[in-house]
């Protein structure tokens, strides 16, 4: 339901996960139909920080349909960021999870560049490297991204040295950051960026090795109490994975989901503690988690596809991402600000 009356103020946690990131677009596209919400926080991982930052622009160029232009705009450009043509008319032919498709899918340029990335480096390219995401990136503004405007946006990528999470926020927010954010170590060469805290160069890959998405930098006091996830890697998968293939991608689900759902038992905690008087909510914030997927649509797809964006692909995940953000809005818009509408101790029971 739309809910009239004042702004409902939250905060949006973005996954990362690839061309599957375009669920995420559908969301926040469907989110910004809603004028009874306000976004003031922005927490994104790899696809996630790609999201948050045309969000940010967009909201900060020209309010709500600024920004729906700019994730439209973004994934236009997605769509175009790979030169291998081939796939784009093979796989327009069948549904994406026909057995066509998969047959395809083998023996796609995609699937030989994925087999090529587990023997060769990135920085076997020597001068021929290029990252083809910083031509995307190059045309964000960047006075925008850290602008005091609009929503409050953080950036998480993996130190590559010490292996922590870093937050990049307000003026730390560069193209490079957001490169750092979504630089897989088996496609592209760390993202290198000086730290002031080290006083030296820091080497950095995708942030869903420490938090996809970090949760904790949307605690800060001055943001709403509300974080709705916004769930791309699937937490349940029913069938047991069984070729090399759907073994390593449920290993890299579970990876890319552990610190998550750390963070998820953490709050589940602290909500204990409060719910029973130890601790005052005054000295803890009592956090409301909400949670926009659909494991079941992500379930039809596979690692594969996070690296083909068809256009064909990344409609059907918009139009899925619309369609959930309106089914939670309809289920659940009535009790953002007041009550949590994921039930972390039955998650964690």
């Amino acid at each position: 339901m739309t809910v009239t009356g004042p702004a409902r103020r939250i905060n949006v946690a973005l996954q990362g996960g690839g061309a599957h990131g375009a669920f995420t677009w559908g969301v926040l596209d469907r989110l910004l139909e809603d004028e009874s919400i306000e976004i003031a926080g922005i927490s994104g991982t790899s696809a996630g920080a790609l999201n948050g930052a045309a969000l940010k622009v967009g909201l900060c160029e020209a309010g709500r349909q600024g920004a729906r232009a700019r994730l439209d705009w973004l994934w236009s450009q997605v769509s175009e960021v790979h030169d291998l043509r081939l796939g784009q008319w093979m796989t327009a032919l069948w549904p994406d999870n026909s057995p066509m498709a998969r047959l395809w899918s083998l023996f796609s340029p995609f699937e030989i560049a994925g087999r090529m990335a587990q023997t060769v480096s990135p920085y076997d390219y020597g001068p021929f490297y290029a990252n083809p995401l910083e031509r995307v990136v190059a045309k964000f503004r960047p006075e925008l991204l850290t602008s005091e405007k609009g929503p409050r946006l953080f950036v998480s990528a993996t130190n590559v040295r010490s292996g922590k999470i870093r937050v990049f926020a307000g003026a730390e927010v560069t193209g490079q950051a957001i490169l750092a954010s979504a630089c897989l170590p088996t496609l592209f060469q760390a993202v290198e960026i000086d730290d002031p805290a080290t006083g030296c160069k820091e080497a950095y890959w995708d942030g869903g090795y420490a938090g996809n998405p970090a949760l904790f930098p949307l605690y800060e006091r001055d943001l709403p109490r509300d974080i709705l996830l916004v769930n791309i890697n699937p937490f349940l998968r029913s069938a047991l994975p069984q070729s090399v293939d759907e073994i390593t991608e449920r290993i890299n689900e579970v990876s890319f989901n552990a610190t998550l759902l750390s963070e998820l038992r953490a709050i589940s905690f602290v909500k204990r503690l409060i719910a029973e008087g130890k601790v005052s909510a005054t000295a803890m914030k009592d956090v409301l988690v909400h949670l926009v997927g659909d494991d079941e649509l992500m379930n039809t797809l596979s690692a594969a596809t996070k690296v083909l964006p068809t256009n064909g692909l990344l409609d059907r995940l918009k139009q899925g991402g619309r369609r959930a953000a309106g089914q939670f809005l309809d289920r659940h818009g009535d009790e953002v600000g007041r009550e949590s509408t994921v039930d972390l101790a039955v998650m964690f029971g």
